[in-house]
């Protein structure tokens, strides 16, 4: 059956002309609720929906809630890039996207709510929203609602994150089967993700066989900063005897890299020859680097891209199974880890921003 029978079937069994389907079916917002409900259940029934093509997005608004700073690349460029891939995503459709700033926790459930009321907001993606509350409301409120590296722990609500664990084990093996078994981590553990990337790494320790110790090996710091990373680094080393120094440094992600490769160069230390550094979070092109980092590159627009399209199986499949999609990293190779032969600082005083200079 062609495209205009499937449609003809439809407008018989319904009583509607071919038209009002034909904008239904394209995801058009001029028909009423009640047509458009008429015409989606009968689609379904008759086994039709599934057979549509799965580049339709059958919606018409979208609303992107997400931390404040998520909507400026100067605060926070990892979910930045990743409202950058839905709006990739979206594109090709009419979609009409707009955005509501909500805390990760603790969040304003009525803001949430007065967004979610509107009938022009017919689907909504949660960003980095931790509050089991906003999760709990979204799961009850009849739209379509997609998490973006969160979790709904009630297993309620789909979603798409990247493997954290998977990512971490993955980072430090690397290290270890370049020959370097002295591996400081330098970690920001605000989030449950960060803890999951921890474990990945300890993970990784174990399956070398070897004792991960907290008071040498990690370093946890407030926020993603350079200026922070460079400080805390640079306490940890002024205590740590030379012969016990780290060949490698696994950092949490670019910015932190950065600082790190600056409190090295403090004390006359360069990188990779005196030690090496990887960073987890692969996200800065910059070109001005006097050596860039090898990383293992989180897929942050893909993470939008991915989440439109789980969108657009819910679409399609309303009681499909809640699923979390996870994806993986990728390595990049530059040239801040070279192949060899085979403790926490004291509280900081100064407060730091996520992203500080």
């Amino acid at each position: 059956m062609n495209g205009k029978l499937k449609i003809r079937e439809i407008a018989l069994q319904t009583g509607l002309s071919i038209s009002t389907v034909s904008r239904v079916l394209a995801g058009k917002s001029n028909t009423s609720d009640r047509a458009k409900q008429k015409i989606l259940d009968c689609a379904r029934q008759e086994g039709i929906l599934e057979q549509l093509s799965t580049g339709r997005l059958l919606l018409n608004s979208l609303v992107v809630f997400a931390p404040q700073r998520a909507f400026d690349v100067r605060y926070d460029i990892f979910y930045f890039k990743v409202i950058q891939g839905i709006v990739q995503a979206l594109a090709p459709h009419e979609v009409r996207l707009r955005y509501c700033a909500l805390e990760e926790e603790s969040s304003n459930t009525a803001l949430f709510m007065e967004k979610m009321s509107d009938p022009a907001a017919e689907a909504a993606m949660l960003v980095g929203i931790d509050d089991p509350h906003i999760h709990a409301l979204a799961a009850n409120i009849g739209k379509p609602c997609i998490l973006i590296n969160c979790r709904d722990r009630r297993m309620t609500l789909p979603g798409v994150s990247p493997d954290h664990q998977l990512i971490g084990r993955f980072s430090a093996q690397y290290l270890f089967e370049q020959g370097h078994r002295r591996i400081l981590s330098i970690l920001c553990l605000r989030r449950y993700t960060m803890e999951q990337r921890l474990n990945g790494i300890r993970e990784a320790w174990q399956e070398f066989n070897l004792e991960f110790n907290e008071s040498l090996h990690l370093i946890t710091t407030q926020g993603f900063g350079k200026s922070e990373t460079e400080q805390c680094l640079a306490e940890y080393l002024r205590h740590c005897p030379e012969r016990d120094r780290p060949t490698a440094i696994l950092a949490g992600g670019d910015y932190m890299a950065q600082g790190a490769v600056n409190a090295l160069a403090g004390i006359g230390l360069h990188v990779p020859h005196d030690i090496s550094i990887m960073s987890m979070d692969g996200f800065d092109p910059a070109s001005d680097r006097e050596v860039p980092f090898t990383s293992v590159q989180v897929p942050c627009g893909e993470l939008g891209m991915e989440a439109v399209r789980l969108l657009q199986q819910w679409l399609m499949r309303p009681n499909m199974i809640s699923r979390t999609l996870l994806l993986n990293g990728g390595l990049i190779l530059r040239d801040s880890v070279r192949r060899i032969h085979a403790h926490n600082t004291s509280p900081m005083t100064r407060e730091f921003g996520l992203y500080d200079e």
